[in-house]
């Protein structure tokens, strides 16, 4: 009786090592299995880092959201040449006059607003004859002309002299306004003008090239007086700019008083880098200021440096 269950006490002792054997060797190859899948999804979340960060485009190449204006403490009208040219103010401290780019209006510095008041500027913001919240009125768009808007609006706030900052047409306007009267102009910040038709070049293809239309009309409709009247304001502006700006030599070297900035962007779709050089050389003691890895659009592509840039410039 007792001898089967000595056997089977045996047999049980022999098995043993064999189980533990076969769990380890189970729990080994688990363990290996998982390890394999944490390595293959681990490489794999690297790979579509990598792919991510392939794909996504430089900066010079994107067309950044613009924040809403801040709300602004005046606006107004001034009647001039037969247009009524809208401004709006926001902030204390030194004056600052905005100047938009061409078909733009003053919805495009929303970044550059909030950085200017935090450092103690009263901003005015103006937008152009026939762009944003003015009229176009019935003669034909000129620098000069809006140059002559910017000072009426000066009148109006008994605001004697002030800072400039423009963008592209508006960076025009700043250097009719410094040519003409430049008592009334501290200082210049001239961002992506130009200046004659030297140096100048075929736009250069960019993704961005496409968007900037549409955005530029949804703005327009959104604040203008006449909605339909994008068409017409693109018709003026571009007839304006067939034929100007187009300075001397001479003209240029002749502009003296304010302290002048061109400021110029490394990869700018419209204006050469040439161009630049040659227009800071040409005006006495302008700086050439060169903004890295963005387009015609700093503003809105790199608004921390394009900022920092500007605040530099008005405020040493």
């Amino acid at each position: 009786m007792n001898k089967p269950s000595r056997h089977v006490a045996h047999a049980n002792e022999a098995a043993h090592p064999v189980l533990l054997y076969s769990c380890l060797s189970a729990l080994t190859t688990l363990l290996a299995a998982l390890l394999l899948a944490a390595a293959s999804a681990s490489a794999s979340a690297q790979t579509d880092a990598s792919a991510t960060t392939s794909v996504r485009p430089p900066r010079y190449e994107t067309l950044p959201a613009v924040p809403p204006l801040p709300a602004l403490a005046e606006q107004g009208h001034v009647e001039h040449a037969g247009a009524r040219i809208w401004y709006g103010i926001v902030g204390h401290g030194s004056p600052v006059i905005l100047l938009h780019g061409g078909r733009a209006s003053s919805l495009t510095w929303g970044h550059q607003v909030r950085a200017l008041v935090a450092r103690k500027h009263r901003v005015i913001l103006v937008d152009s004859r026939g762009h944003g919240r003015s009229t176009l009125g019935e003669q034909p768009l000129s620098y000069a002309l809006m140059a002559q808007d910017v000072a009426a609006v000066m009148d109006r706030l008994k605001l004697r002299r002030a800072a400039v900052a423009g963008w592209s047409d508006g960076a025009i306007v700043g250097l009719e306004l410094s040519m003409r009267q430049p008592q009334r102009v501290s200082r210049l910040f001239a961002f992506g003008p130009n200046v004659n038709r030297r140096h100048i070049e075929a736009p250069l293809p960019s993704p961005v090239l496409p968007l900037i239309g549409p955005r530029l009309r949804a703005d327009y409709e959104a604040i203008a007086p006449d909605p339909q009247g994008f068409m017409r304001l693109g018709d003026a502006v571009a007839a304006m700019q067939a034929k100007e700006p187009d300075y001397t030599d001479a003209q240029l070297a002749a502009l003296r008083g304010p302290a002048i900035a061109i400021a110029a962007a490394d990869h700018d779709e419209f204006i050469t880098m040439r161009h630049f050089k040659y227009a800071a050389a040409a005006i006495p003691d302008a700086r050439l200021l060169v903004l890295r890895k963005v387009s015609h659009f700093a503003p809105w592509q790199d608004p921390a440096g394009f900022n920092e840039t500007l605040l530099d410039f008005l405020n040493h």
